[in-house]
Formats: structure tokens, C-alpha cells, sequence
């Protein structure tokens, strides 16, 4: 038998966290009815932090604020809004300590053929909605010394082809976020990136993900796991209590990669170069983007 790469745990912030950590605090979550946010939501809620979740779907918010209300026995608010549009945010902020930022918008695409329209509509999405968050919640976290995650992508630290539109959006909101540590961090107000990497059984894996010839997905035989699996929205949710926790509290400028070391070995998402070359070869493997 050929050796086995030794598995990490997936430790929920609980089993190292005391559980009022949060207490008497609140957390504004855009994008926290679904995915990667409402685990961070729900992991903030059990150390009994309050939480307003933000989106766009005003169904979804209601069942989520409703489930991480009984999960938890804390307050969800769900706050209907549209952070493209900064009157939107600012009718739904409020006075809040913890602000986490995830907007964000995927797909796949060569620049050769992505429209204007779409590259368009993730910077939108993702940097100005990151952008218009901060300032709706500013003067709330200010007088708070609260702090900002913003989740970003790892997709900046490599030139990643297909993602040219993604890439630049999160790259633009690392360096507002760096730049709001500096100039806010007098105020005593921290802001930090969380880049998770892959993650399983998420809308945003889904969406990128390819399908090779047998149907698999391509990413398992272009992602290496140095730590032995792909990662849970349950490392992501930890990394982000830890990140709004006073155990980081000279921490600020920083972005947390969450990726179980995944950055530093991968390949492409897509073939490379024949995607590049001949972007119709791999239609069969791409998802019809939104």
C-alpha cells in the first residue's frame, strides 16, 4: 500500500473558542443567507454575537435569518438590498461592531471572450459592493473599533486563466482593505482579507467547476491537497472568528489564505494551454455562466 497523506481535522471555532467571545456584539454579513457567509454568520451567532445578514433574495434571507436564529438563541435581521447601488447599503446599515464583506460574482471565461457586460458586472458586484459596504458601515465601525473581514479569492496570488474578471475584482478589494487598515487603523479600526481556496459542496466550486471526459471533475486531478482534503466552509467560518476576535487584535492589512497550502501546488482550472488556444475544445467542460 503507498502511503496516505495525513488528513486535517475540521474544527469548528467552538471546540477553541469560549463562547461568549462575542457577546454584546454585532455582526453586518453581506451575502449571508447562503454558502461560505452563513457558516461565518452562524459561527460569529454562536459566540453569541447579534448578526444582519444582506442580499439580494429576500426569501432566502428570511429562511436563513430564521435557521441561525434557532440555531443559536441570537438576533438575525434580513436585510433586503442590492450593494451595487450605495443608497441600497446605506438604508440597510446600522450601528454595527463587525463588518464582513463577500460580495461576490463568478464564472469562467477567456478574456478573449468575455463582454464588457460581464467583466463589468463582478467588478460592480464585487468591488464596489465591497466599497459601498465600508462606507454605509464606516462611521458605525468607527465608533465601535470594529473591525472588516473581506472574503476575497487566492485567485490574485497566481495568474489564473478564465478568471481574468474575478481576479481583478478581488485584487482591487485586497488593496482597498490594505489601504483601510492603514488610514483606519488610527480610529482603531482593523480590516483584514480571508481568501478561502477551494471548498466543497459551495455554489462558487459548483460553478467553477469542469468536467473531464468521464464526467469527473477536472480539478481533482489539478488540485493537490497538502493537507490532505479540500476544504469545508467550516475552516473559513473559524478563520473568521478568529480574524473579528481580540486574539487578533494587532493584526490588520493582513490576507488570510484558507486553503490548506492548496495555492502554492495548483494547476489551472481549466487545460492549459488548449483552453487558451482553442477556448471551443473545452466547451463541454464549463457550466453556462450567469
Amino acid at each position: 500500500m503507498s502511503p496516505q497523506a495525513v488528513v486535517a481535522p475540521i474544527v469548528k471555532s467552538s471546540d477553541v473558542f469560549k463562547p461568549d467571545i462575542f457577546k454584546g456584539k454585532v455582526l453586518l454579513c453581506t451575502g449571508g443567507g447562503s454558502g461560505i457567509c452563513k457558516t461565518m454568520t452562524l459561527a460569529m451567532m454562536s459566540h453569541q454575537a447579534d448578526a444582519a445578514i444582506l442580499g439580494r433574495n429576500l426569501e432566502r434571507l428570511n429562511e436563513a435569518s430564521k435557521e441561525l436564529a434557532a440555531k443559536t438563541g441570537q438576533t438575525c435581521l434580513p436585510l433586503q438590498c442590492d450593494v451595487r447601488d450605495p443608497s441600497s447599503v446605506q438604508a440597510a446599515s446600522l450601528a454595527y461592531l463587525r463588518a464582513l464583506c463577500s460580495a461576490a460574482g463568478n464564472f469562467l471565461s477567456p478574456i478573449s471572450l468575455l463582454s464588457e457586460k460581464g467583466f463589468r458586472t463582478v467588478i460592480e458586484i464585487d468591488t464596489l459592493g465591497t466599497y459601498h459596504t465600508v462606507k454605509a458601515t464606516l462611521p458605525h465601525v468607527r465608533k465601535s473599533h470594529g473591525s472588516y473581514v473581506h472574503v476575497s479569492a487566492t485567485f490574485t496570488h497566481n495568474a489564473t486563466p478564465y478568471q481574468v474578471h474575478v481576479s481583478a475584482a478581488k485584487a482591487a478589494v485586497n488593496a482597498l482593505s490594505a489601504v483601510l487598515a492603514i488610514e483606519e487603523g488610527p480610529h482603531g479600526v482593523r480590516s483584514n482579507v480571508l481568501s478561502p481556496g477551494p471548498v466543497g459542496d459551495t455554489e462558487g466550486a459548483d460553478r467553477l467547476s469542469t468536467k473531464g471526459e468521464d464526467g469527473e471533475r477536472y480539478q481533482k486531478s489539478v488540485f493537490p491537497y497538502p493537507l490532505g482534503r479540500i476544504g469545508a466552509m467550516d475552516d473559513c467560518a473559524s478563520a473568521a472568528v478568529f480574524l473579528f476576535s481580540d486574539a487578533a487584535s494587532f493584526v490588520t492589512g493582513q490576507n488570510l489564505f484558507v486553503d490548506g497550502g492548496t495555492e502554492h501546488v495548483r494547476s489551472a482550472l481549466v487545460p492549459y494551454p488548449a483552453a487558451v488556444l482553442d477556448p471551443n475544445s473545452i466547451k463541454h467542460m464549463i457550466k453556462p455562466r450567469m
